[in-house]
């Protein structure tokens, strides 16, 4: 099993900037691809960034070029760096670590709203 933890998120005005944190606790051995959902009211969860072990790294069309993901192995934390957040960024933002096709885990989830 992985248990796996948000934070970071936050009120901030248009333009600025968060920093999301996911720590991994478990057995973190074979997951492949870690990535970062988000879910505004009464949208359907989205796919943010994902990265694939040893592989590509991947962003929504929406986010490109202002957020970034990215992993410290040593602290078994994913994160996500947001830049020049705007308000259609407002969602919760779940992270999410994937065994294969076997096994799929996701964290509680971290309120981000950017409001001025």
């Amino acid at each position: 099993q992985v248990q796996l933890v948000e934070s970071g998120g936050g009120l901030v005005q248009p333009g600025g900037s968060l920093r999301l944190s996911c720590a991994a606790s478990g057995s973190i051995f074979g997951i492949d691809v870690m990535g970062w959902y988000r879910q505004a009211p009464g949208k359907q969860r989205e796919l943010v960034a994902r990265k694939i072990s040893g592989g590509s790294t991947y962003y929504a069309d929406s986010v490109k070029d202002r957020f970034f993901i990215s992993r410290d192995n040593a602290k078994r934390t994913l994160y996500l760096q947001m830049n020049s957040l705007k308000p259609e960024d407002t969602a919760v933002y779940y992270c999410n670590f994937k065994r294969g096709v076997v096994s799929d885990y996701w964290g509680q989830g971290t309120q981000v709203t950017v409001s001025s």
